[in-house]
């Protein structure tokens, strides 16, 4: 694998549940490209887990990703819980079913095909790239409630 991606991703919701935006910045040999959409009636870790998704998911080619996130949710989700999820046959500890299943299936098929490195920042803390994609998931719920 030789290429060197950084994915940066964010959700966002109003309500909880309630309209709500995802927002990611790709960036790859010194090219960035914004991505951005949402949904009218979700949860902001919907929003979250679609973002990371839908990064993923742009990336056509076998990659090396860096992938930042502020969410716990996504990152714990994805580098603690999955494994012991999907041998359970996706149910938690206490033998609930996973909430948000269907996008867990996504981001991991997504990801299988990647190398990647989960990074977490603190949100809303002045991480210019994360402050970006925070713009862009609100942009993604201004554009539906308008």
């Amino acid at each position: 694998m030789s290429k060197k991606i950084q994915i940066y991703s964010d959700g966002a919701c109003r309500g909880n549940p309630g309209p709500g935006g995802w927002g990611v910045l790709l960036i790859y040999d010194g090219t960035e490209k914004e991505i951005y959409g949402g949904e009218l009636e979700t949860t902001n870790n919907r929003m979250e887990l679609m973002a990371a998704i839908v990064g993923m998911e742009s990336i056509k080619y076998s990659s090396d990703i860096i992938i930042t996130t502020d969410s716990k949710y996504v990152m714990d989700g994805i580098t603690k819980w999955m494994h012991d999820w999907k041998k359970r046959n996706w149910k938690t500890a206490s033998k609930k079913p996973v909430k948000n299943k269907d996008l867990w299936q996504r981001l991991d098929e997504a990801c299988s095909l990647h190398s990647i490195e989960w990074c977490w920042v603190k949100g809303h803390s002045g991480h210019e790239k994360n402050e970006r994609v925070d713009l862009l998931a609100n942009k993604a719920i201004d554009e539906l409630v308008l």
